[in-house]
C-alpha cells in the first residue's frame, strides 16, 4: 500500500525527534513516543513488553555507549496507510571503547507507528546492528561447503 508523502514527512520527524533523544540520552522524552505496551527486540533485549523494559532492557544498555546516531533518511522505506505505518530505515551511530576511542557502529530499524492524540506512537520497534560486510579475504578462509 502506498503511503502518503504527508504520512513520509510525519514519520521523518518522528524519526528525527527520537534520533534527538538517543543522542540526549533522554529517556523520558523517548518513553513518550512508543505506546505503554510496546512490544520489542533488539541488541540485548530478546523479545520485551511494555516501555519500561524496553528503556530498562535496551536503551539504558546501549544509549550511553554511542555517540552520533542518525537515520538515514535518504534509505527510509513506509509500508501501509493512514491506520498503521511500518518504517523500515537504517541508522549509523559510533561506539565508544573503554579508552575513549570511537569506531563505526552501523545498524538497521524496523518500527510500527500508529496514529494517535495527533501524532504517532510505536508499537513495535527492532533495533539491531547490521550484518559485519564479508570482505574476499574473509570468503578466502571460510571453509567451502560440498553439496551431496
Amino acid at each position: 500500500m502506498r503511503v502518503s508523502r504527508r504520512t513520509v514527512a510525519d514519520v521523518r520527524r518522528w524519526l528525527r525527534t527520537f534520533e534527538g533523544h538517543v543522542r540526549a540520552v533522554d529517556f523520558a522524552s523517548a518513553r513518550t513516543m512508543f505506546a505503554e505496551d510496546v512490544v520489542a527486540f533488539g541488541t540485548y533485549a530478546t523479545v520485551v513488553a511494555g516501555r519500561r523494559a524496553l528503556e530498562r532492557r535496551q536503551w539504558a544498555r546501549i544509549w550511553p555507549g554511542i555517540r552520533r546516531f542518525a537515520f538515514r533518511l535518504g534509505d527510509l522505506r513506509c509500508l501501509g496507510g493512514p491506520h498503521g505505518v511500518c518504517v523500515v530505515v537504517p541508522w549509523t551511530s559510533r561506539g565508544v571503547r573503554g579508552d575513549g576511542a570511537t569506531f563505526s557502529r552501523p545498524g538497521r530499524a524496523t518500527l510500527f507507528l500508529v496514529p494517535r492524540s495527533g501524532g504517532w506512537i510505536a508499537l513495535h520497534s527492532h533495533f539491531s546492528l547490521a550484518p559485519a560486510r564479508r570482505t574476499r579475504a574473509d570468503a578466502a578462509r571460510r571453509p567451502s561447503r560440498t553439496r551431496r
